[in-house]
């Protein structure tokens, strides 16, 4: 299955609301732009930064299209699809096999919690089964934080045996970097982006495709400047960032943070059961992104 090779820089892009509670689509494209021209080789749209699964079937259909409307190149982002119902997941996962998404990150159904691995099979066999005919690249996406259930190494060797090339990558959201490690020295096909920027070294280096970061919204830039070039003080600036939400509501955050970096309240919406980030926290990672800015342009 030939496929656009994803590397490097990806952000784990917000998803702009407006008043009603709608995704924002112009916002939304807005931003991807501003991304892709400053620093990201691609984007991970409706992941858990992007709040898809508090977002409809149809509106996370409508963001997809609305990304491929507005001229963005699908080829250069992969897009949440996972769901609780396998049925959503497949819809989802057509929906952007057909406007030519680089791949599906794919969450395992999290409500039920506990389940065998013949069902988490199972529901990668549908999904993989059901885009035959418009194949797309499947990632798997490693959340047990949140999902509570993970997609464990014996697994994930047990998928790519049944389905081969359609399984071609991890973003790893577990914050366990052993588990990476060993993910990605399953195959060196295999291609595993953990969800912090201060891998993006070692990810230079070969050991991993790159990072999927939330905070790469914010400081894209300095990542790039890390990954291409190997800036060692600019991956520190990116890094300084990402820990300013640290023991904070990372979401909400990086939607707060976004808005004062565009001058655009509207960026700071979000999506319910998520909450405005509190004025506190806002002021000090404001100062705080202010502050590493000022420091690295000097």
């Amino acid at each position: 299955m030939a496929r656009a090779k994803l590397s490097g820089v990806i952000a784990a892009i917000a998803t702009p609301v407006d008043e009603a509670g709608e995704p924002d689509l112009k916002r939304a494209t807005t931003l991807a732009r501003f991304l892709l021209d400053n620093g990201c080789d691609g984007l991970n749209v409706l992941g858990t930064t992007g709040e898809a699964t508090s977002f409809s079937l149809e509106q996370r259909k409508r963001v997809m299209s609305a990304y491929k409307d507005a001229g963005i190149p699908t080829d250069r982002l992969m897009v949440g699809t996972g769901a609780a119902a396998t049925a959503d997941a497949v819809a989802l996962t057509r929906h952007a096999a057909g406007l030519g998404f680089a791949g599906a990150l794919v969450l395992p159904p999290f409500y039920y919690k506990g389940v065998p691995d013949d069902g988490l099979a199972a529901y990668v066999d549908t999904i993989v089964q059901s885009t035959k005919a418009t194949p797309i690249a499947i990632y798997l996406y490693h959340y047990p934080a949140l999902s509570g259930l993970p997609w464990h190494v014996a697994l994930i060797r047990r998928l790519l045996d049944s389905h081969g090339p359609r399984i071609v990558g991890l973003k790893d959201s577990s914050g366990d970097m052993a588990y990476a490690r060993e993910a990605a020295a399953i195959s060196k096909d295999f291609d595993v982006f953990p969800s912090t920027e201060a891998v993006l070294l070692e990810a230079r280096g070969g050991a991993f495709a790159g990072c999927i970061s939330a905070t790469a919204n914010l400081n894209a830039d300095l990542c790039a400047r890390a990954f291409h070039a190997g800036d060692a003080a600019a991956l520190d600036a990116a890094v300084t960032i990402r820990k300013l939400f640290d023991g904070r509501a990372l979401v909400p955050g990086v939607k707060a943070l976004l808005s004062h970096i565009h001058q655009d309240a509207a960026l700071a919406r979000v999506k319910p059961p998520l909450a405005a980030f509190p004025a506190a926290d806002r002021a000090a990672v404001t100062a705080g992104y202010d502050g590493v800015r000022a420091k690295s342009a000097a």
